[in-house]
């Protein structure tokens, strides 16, 4: 079950006029034709929604996830679910992170423009896989969402192997892209070990980055969050995602739509300076945020 406030099935209580069951039976009802990313999307989530209910009488996550295909469904963009809000030991974290990760970096590709069935497919198995994941209980249904998200993983990475680049979809509900002279540029902000809080330097880096993409007109951004070589993998995993998320909130806090920010983490994978492993370095505990 989703940790959020849970509304009493038994009581049929109704909040601003919608009660549990409302999202999905609109979900239900919802044309979603076409063959875009955002109506694929919207089908994989009506299917995902009418599951849980049904099969599974979750009627919280069913709503969650129709309120998540209507969205869809209305051409907005919605993210992948973020590893960070959902409780899960640090090595289920840690690989789930690292499935995001994956994910994002293959939709930043233009999946969305080169695969729209797939990419929606490998979204919505993802957040399958993390709700089941979070209640622990089904594991066969774990092992289904996780499989099926890999297999269209797998199939993504062939296409974009394979498929010329074509003009990329315009992201849904966007200001116009900015012109060709314009490129994105990484704006780097550091750590103290073994944390995530975010320093007053690393706040006026956030503070930069905002105001060059509202200047250059970009409207998402790609955050990924590193850490440095001390300390187990799976550990730094999860503590380069909660640093990732870290920045997010204070991006949105600072007027950023959440929505338009992607989160990663790369744990100690990808260094800025190689070191030994075991060794602490600042220039590792890093969070990179990418305009675009």
């Amino acid at each position: 079950m989703l940790h959020r406030i849970l509304i009493p099935l038994t009581a049929a209580a109704a909040v601003g006029g919608c009660a549990l069951g409302y999202d999905t039976d609109r979900l239900r009802q919802t044309e979603t034709g076409g063959a875009s990313f955002t109506q694929s999307l919207a089908r994989e989530y009506r299917d995902l929604s009418v599951f849980e209910a049904d099969e599974m009488v979750d009627w919280e996550s069913a709503d969650y996830f129709a309120g998540k295909g209507l969205a869809a469904a209305a051409g907005n963009a919605v993210p992948p679910e973020p590893v960070g809000e959902r409780r899960l030991s640090d090595a289920q974290a840690g690989e789930l992170a690292s499935a995001r990760g994956r994910l994002v970096a293959l939709l930043d590709a233009n999946a969305r423009t080169k695969a729209p069935e797939d990419a929606a497919i490998a979204q919505a198995r993802f957040d399958c896989w993390i709700e089941q994941q979070e209640e622990g209980h089904q594991s066969e249904d774990i092992a289904r969402c996780r499989d099926e998200f890999f297999g269209a993983l797998e199939r993504l990475d062939s296409i974009m192997a394979a498929a010329p680049a074509p003009a990329a979809e315009p992201a849904p509900q966007a200001a116009a892209a900015p012109p060709p002279s314009v490129r994105p540029q990484a704006y780097v902000l550091f750590f103290d070990f073994d944390s995530e809080e975010i320093t007053a330097e690393a706040i006026a880096v956030i503070d930069e980055a905002l105001a060059a993409a509202r200047a250059a007109g970009f409207t998402e951004f790609s955050v990924t969050g590193h850490a440095d070589r001390a300390g187990a993998a799976d550990y730094n995993l999860a503590l380069s995602l909660r640093r990732a998320d870290a920045v997010r909130a204070a991006m949105a806090a600072r007027g950023a739509d959440p929505d338009g920010i992607f989160v990663a983490g790369r744990g100690e994978a990808e260094p800025a300076m190689p070191t030994a492993d075991g060794v602490r370095d600042q220039a590792n505990r890093r969070v990179e945020i990418i305009p675009q």
